[in-house]
């Protein structure tokens, strides 16, 4: 399926990738369709890893994430039971994979932060998904990806700034 997207111009979308999200996104409510989208590295012998959430109803819209275990390796929320139940997970053996809703701050690639109190889960079968709120004090909204001494990470820099 080819859509029209404000940042990545015509791009073609497979109709088994896209997400779901019955109750839409919080200030979003009435965008329901989103597809990943593979954000374009500034190394392309490399994959990024970052992926842009573009919506599917609205050409503008779109949210600059990354898997948190990437850049938080030991990662391990607490999903509430009646978000599993809403994703249609029970107790399925794999969960829902997880994705942080990444800020960059104007000016300042390196200030990139991710939102780690509330990631986007999705079931990886049903391809529905909703933005949950984990429990417990351990994540907050702005976790930093790059220390704020960083000052010799090219790669990284270059990698976010093309976002």
């Amino acid at each position: 399926m080819q859509i029209e997207t404000a940042r990545f111009g015509q791009i073609n979308i497979d109709e088994n990738s896209i997400i779901t999200f019955p109750d839409g996104l919080p200030g979003f409510e009435e965008k329901r369709r989103f597809a990943f989208v593979s954000h374009p590295s500034a190394n392309q012998d490399k994959s990024s890893p970052f992926l842009w959430l573009q919506s599917l109803e609205d050409e503008k819209l779109a949210f600059l994430t990354a898997e948190p275990r990437h850049f938080f390796p030991g990662y391990a929320p607490r999903i509430a039971n009646a978000d599993l139940d809403a994703l249609e997970i029970g107790a399925a053996p794999l969960g829902p994979r997880l994705y942080t809703l990444l800020t960059v701050p104007t000016g300042d690639p390196i200030g990139i932060t991710a939102n780690l109190l509330a990631p986007i889960a999705i079931n990886p079968v049903a391809h529905i998904a909703r933005q949950v709120i984990v429990a417990g004090d351990d994540y907050g909204l702005r976790h930093r990806l790059l220390p704020a001494e960083e000052s010799t990470a090219p790669q990284a820099r270059e990698a976010v700034a093309a976002g």
